[in-house]
């Protein structure tokens, strides 16, 4: 084996488990995302065939086309559903351990609080809070690093955004009191 060719393992001491319990199997995972994308599929198709599906004199109506990839989409989900029933391998491939569910979580939830926050707080100390929680929850990185990290990161995004390129952002009471 030349030196080009060797692989170098190096071992993550916060990977998940090996033999963490399932939480959910391809197959379930399948079928919701069908069911799920079969209910929207079917609520923009009644709102389309609501809005006027046929032809008129000057062409076709405004759900014409939407109502027809509507009739697609729950053609292809229909199909998605039936190829999952029937799917034997699918049923026993875990998509989702424990361990990698609470990982992905630990991005997920401070994410949607972020966006939430956003809406009272603003961008930019929304942005501050979900910069040092992440490095100092998920990364385990020093506070200070973590707080003089997310302050530097912010006030660019502040001096870009706002004074240099004057982009109307989300701002909360802090900017206000700043007078911005």
């Amino acid at each position: 084996m030349s030196e080009s060719e060797t692989e170098i393992v190096v071992d993550d001491p916060t990977a998940p488990e090996t033999d963490s319990p399932a939480v959910a199997s391809n197959r379930s995972v399948d079928v919701v995302v069908s069911l799920a994308l079969l209910a929207l599929a079917v609520t923009l198709g009644y709102d389309n065939w609501r809005t006027g599906i046929a032809w008129d004199s000057t062409g076709p109506g405004p759900g014409y086309f939407p109502f027809y990839l509507s009739v697609i989409l729950s053609g292809a989900t229909l199909y998605g559903l039936f190829s999952a029933y029937l799917s034997r391998k699918e049923a026993s491939e875990v998509f989702v351990t424990r361990a990698q569910f609470w990982r992905v979580m630990a991005v997920f939830v401070p994410t949607l609080l972020f966006c939430l926050v956003t809406q009272f707080l603003g961008l930019y100390v929304a942005s501050f809070l979900l910069i040092a929680g992440f490095m100092r929850f998920v990364g385990r990185i020093a506070l200070w690093r973590s707080l003089l990290t997310a302050f530097l990161f912010t006030a660019a995004m502040f001096v870009t955004f706002d004074i240099a390129f004057d982009v109307i952002m989300p701002k909360g009471p802090l900017e206000a009191a700043l007078g911005y």
